[in-house]
């Protein structure tokens, strides 16, 4: 189930259709896609989602590689 992504903006939120896949233990940011190969926008997309989410980590797991562990992308946003 998709989590909703406001944006707060000068105190005014902004329901604007972001929607995060996962949050686990509310700290970290899941991203899953199902791609033959992951493209830059989708960390670009991630990166958006802790950004506006205040969190700092996030995982991009694509699903299409033959071993999970080669699908998996550990993102850090540097506050």
């Amino acid at each position: 189930m998709q989590h909703p992504l406001p944006v707060i903006y000068d105190g005014i939120r902004i329901d604007v259709g972001y929607r995060v896949d996962m949050f686990v233990e509310d700290t970290v940011v899941v991203d899953l896609k199902a791609v033959a190969k992951t493209a830059p926008v989708h960390e670009a997309q991630l990166l958006t989602y802790l950004k506006l989410s205040d969190r700092h980590v996030g995982l991009l797991i694509n699903f299409h590689v033959l071993h999970l562990r080669d699908g998996i992308t550990r993102l850090v946003n540097e506050l």
